[in-house]
């Protein structure tokens, strides 16, 4: 399998950064000793995987169950976790072993639901109120537009605020350097990676903006027949803004022309606020994310090998 034919995507964790490959993922993470803790894991596919549109929900709640287990471990390995609770016991002694899963299902489900709340149905609610005061009419839409990345750019300025979520947009942009640099067919070192740019078209950040547009499109051929019906009406259509907005991230990542560049354009932009230039040290941890995951990739996809666990330190 020739590099160019292999597509990575990625999440920067807490000291650390997951790798995403075909049917598997790396984990990266600096230990409190200076040394990275690698680890790959094989992803559980559905026969609903590749099938247009669809696929991009599946690929969603897959995103989000992986991504809350990669958290978790990066804060257990890098010494930023944190004391059990009551509900971690309570869990453990209801589910044992599976306590983790059922705790990720329940984060996703959770910060699928915020989501939601928060750039779905709370712009409608303000723009209902709105109207209320001033009669929007035919420009309803348009502001309910607004309001909503109105919110979603103030999200983003007031998390980047935090120290901590600015230290993980720095890895975020070791990720995406580093995934430029191998997609480049360049040798992975510190300082070939350093040379290339921290925003890549195939982001998340990239994804939630392709998203906020789907939406504001089909939303604005939604009649409104009161707030809490439309409200309503959307949550029923977020399948299929999804659905359609992980094929336009798909196509842009794929092709290089000047539409999908122009269609790129705001999601790069909004990274400028969730991607930040990293260290050397956070760069070395992306390199042996990826180098752990590629070259056991190409072998078990060749070969059909089962399923398999590695961990070492560098």
């Amino acid at each position: 399998m020739e590099k160019e034919q292999i597509s990575i995507g990625g999440q920067a964790l807490i000291e650390g950064i997951m790798m995403k490959c075909a049917d598997w993922y790396s984990v990266a993470v600096r230990t409190p000793d200076g040394k990275i803790d690698v680890s790959k894991h094989r992803v559980k596919k559905t026969k609903f995987g590749k099938i247009p549109v669809l696929r991009g929900i599946v690929n969603l709640f897959e995103s989000l169950s992986i991504g809350y287990k990669c958290i978790m471990r990066s804060a257990e390995i890098s010494g930023e976790g944190y004391e059990e609770d009551k509900l971690d016991i309570w869990l453990k002694e209801k589910f044992g072993d599976k306590s983790a899963q059922v705790l990720s299902f329940a984060a996703g489900v959770l910060g699928s639901v915020l989501a939601l709340v928060l750039f779905m149905i709370l712009p409608t609610f303000i723009t209902g109120i709105l109207d209320s005061f001033f009669t929007l009419g035919a420009w309803k839409s348009l502001v309910e537009g607004g309001v909503k990345l109105a919110i979603f750019l103030l999200y983003l300025w007031g998390i980047s605020r935090m120290p901590e979520i600015n230290r993980l947009f720095r890895y975020h942009g070791a990720e995406h350097k580093t995934i430029s640099c191998f997609e480049a067919g360049r040798p992975l070192t510190v300082e070939n990676v350093r040379r290339y740019t921290r925003f890549h078209p195939r982001c998340g950040t990239s994804f939630m903006f392709i998203v906020l547009a789907v939406s504001i499109i089909i939303f604005s051929f939604i009649p409104w027949h009161g707030t809490l019906n439309r409200a309503l009406l959307k949550v029923l259509l977020l399948p299929l803004v999804v659905g359609l907005s992980y094929e336009i991230l798909r196509f842009n990542g794929r092709h290089t022309n000047a539409c999908t560049k122009l269609l790129s354009k705001p999601g790069l932009w909004f990274q400028r606020i969730t991607t930040a230039e990293p260290d050397d040290k956070m760069i070395e941890v992306a390199i042996a994310s990826v180098n752990a995951l590629l070259p056991e990739t190409v072998v078990n996809d060749a070969q059909g090998e089962e399923d398999e666990q590695y961990k070492t330190s560098l």
